[in-house]
């Protein structure tokens, strides 16, 4: 190579370098722009309706701050006891730290229902700034996964701006945000295949995960088999891998529970309560509140024709957590809903582990997350509807790279963000409801179909989608007009019955797709060898 090749080589390499530097700049100044733009929009939601979730999070504040350790997992003085995991609760004491500076009433156990200025602003502002957390792992997961920029900033205001995280976080109040931001920092680690570093990394990511809310044991299997599979089999160092991974669980499990070794036996009995019933006070959308929906609409038809006498007014409608029973099907129990659970997720994790191509497709990874915390909400125990959310968020990622998840999504947020709206009870709600909702699905619907150039639902589904907010319409206006102050329960039930139908096409589509994918590479290997 002559100087002058040297020279033309050398200066396509700054090019690129700075080519590359360019696009990043660009991919870090619109994850900026749109958070800053949905911060604002999170402060101005702050003086909103609050759930009693605010409560019990500053519950736990005082518990964590007030009380001695050996006290966290046992005290129940007040009903909203300690029921997250440790770390979840090692957070909650080092925010207490910064409370005191606000307002040390908050933190007094005694202190019953305080909701002074300085409480709320902080444990608001708390929620908005570990945000900060859910925007870095959508913006790692981007990076990972989005092949042009037009894919990367479809992506970040669809994931920035989702309206269920809205929803819940900073009206209804929770920390789902930061929680799925470590998510989607752990799917984003562990797909990068040659990267060990990136897996470990990603490895202790979902271990901290499991360690703060446990709802997240539903997508640990779909991490369990594709690191077994990618990391570990194929790496020709199988059991020093395996050992590494599992080193990192298990020191991350001794930490957390180590200082609660003692309460051990209370904490579990809190993580995991069997005796709150089939379902919450509101029904999830999922399977069993069809199954409820099926059995009350049984029961009704069968008093009618004087076959059966029922004596409560309401089965599972009451509004309560408790266990009761169905009046003509059978009463599922924990161990039913396990084995359906465990049932449904078998063909997804089957499939990822024994096709080839799978442990080199993250995709594919991803999709089986996906159906994992899809099943988990259709058949486990006393779901909560913002479940849906672990399942909507790392579905966003695929939905601005691929067509057919783009459809799944459009169906799936729309359905599930429409059932998280009854959370949101007030009357002086219910404009800011419908604006949300149908805010985020048009801009949803815009994006996906202008970055695929089609329309991506069929027919039916369209029809499906666009009827939604008719049911936010229906239960917070038309219901007291038709029924008056009769059948109160009727439009939660029917908003999750019908949400639920829309969930469960998703899924089961879902399903056909993640298998048949599978299917199609295994025929074009099979043609081509």
């Amino acid at each position: 190579m002559n100087i002058a090749d040297r020279r033309n080589a050398a200066k396509s390499k700054k090019t690129k370098k700075s080519d590359t530097a360019t696009a990043e700049w660009s991919a870090n100044k619109i994850l900026l722009r749109v958070f800053v733009l949905v911060t604002c929009l999170k402060v101005l939601l702050i003086p909103v309706y609050r759930s009693t979730d605010f409560e019990v999070h500053r519950n736990w504040l005082a518990i964590t701050h007030s009380l001695p350790i050996q006290e966290w997992y046992v005290h129940a003085k007040y009903q909203w006891t300690l029921d997250y995991p440790p770390l979840f609760a090692w957070f909650e004491y080092f925010l207490s730290h910064a409370a005191k500076l606000i307002d040390p009433e908050m933190l007094k156990v005694d202190s019953q229902n305080y909701a002074s200025s300085g409480t709320i602003f902080f444990q608001r502002g708390s929620v908005i700034f570990m945000d900060l957390l859910f925007a870095y792992g959508v913006r790692e997961i981007g990076k990972v996964f989005c092949t042009s920029f037009d894919s990367y900033a479809v992506f970040v205001i669809l994931s920035l701006c989702n309206m269920g995280l809205l929803v819940v976080d900073h009206i209804h109040f929770q920390y789902n945000g930061f929680l799925l931001g470590i998510l989607l920092l752990a799917i984003a680690n562990v797909s990068k295949i040659n990267n060990q570093i990136s897996i470990l990394q990603g490895t202790l990511w979902f271990a901290l995960l499991l360690n703060l809310k446990h709802i997240y044991l539903y997508v640990a299997p779909a991490f369990v088999i594709w690191l077994l599979k990618s990391y570990c089999i194929n790496s020709g160092h199988f059991f020093n891998r395996l050992i590494m991974l599992t080193g990192i669980v298990f020191t991350t499990l001794v930490i957390s529970f180590g200082p609660f070794v003692s309460q051990l036996p209370q904490v579990l009995s809190r993580l995991f309560p069997f005796k709150r019933g089939l379902v919450h006070a509101y029904w999830a959308a999922n399977a069993w509140a069809l199954y409820i929906g099926l059995d009350k609409g049984a029961s009704m038809i069968l008093k009618r024709l004087g076959w059966i006498e029922i004596t409560k007014s309401a089965v599972m409608t009451g509004g309560l957590v408790q266990e009761q029973n169905l009046t003509v099907l059978p009463t599922p129990t924990p161990f039913v809903t396990i084995v359906f659970t465990l049932i449904s997720i078998l063909p997804a994790l089957y499939s990822l582990f024994v096709e080839k191509t799978c442990d080199k497709n993250p995709k594919q990874f991803v999709r089986c997350l996906v159906l994992c915390a899809l099943s988990s909400f259709m058949f486990g125990w006393h779901v909560h509807e913002k479940a849906i959310l672990t399942a909507i968020i790392p579905l966003c990622v695929l939905a601005v790279t691929n067509k057919d998840d783009a459809r799944i999504f459009l169906i799936l947020s729309s359905a599930g963000h429409s059932a998280l709206l009854p959370l949101l009870h007030p009357n002086n709600l219910t404009p800011l409801k419908i604006l949300m909702l149908l805010t985020y699905m048009v801009a949803c619907f815009l994006a996906l179909s202008r970055k695929f150039k089609q329309r991506l639902l069929y027919y039916h589904e369209h029809l499906y989608v666009v009827t939604l907010p008719l049911l936010t319409i229906y239960e917070t206006m038309l219901h007291k007009l038709i029924f008056n102050d009769r059948l109160p329960f009727l439009p939660l039930a029917v908003t999750s019955i019908y949400c639920a139908i829309g969930v469960t096409y998703c899924w089961l589509l879902y399903y056909y797709m993640f298998l048949r994918c599978n299917d199609s590479i295994i025929d074009q290997r099979k043609k081509k060898e």
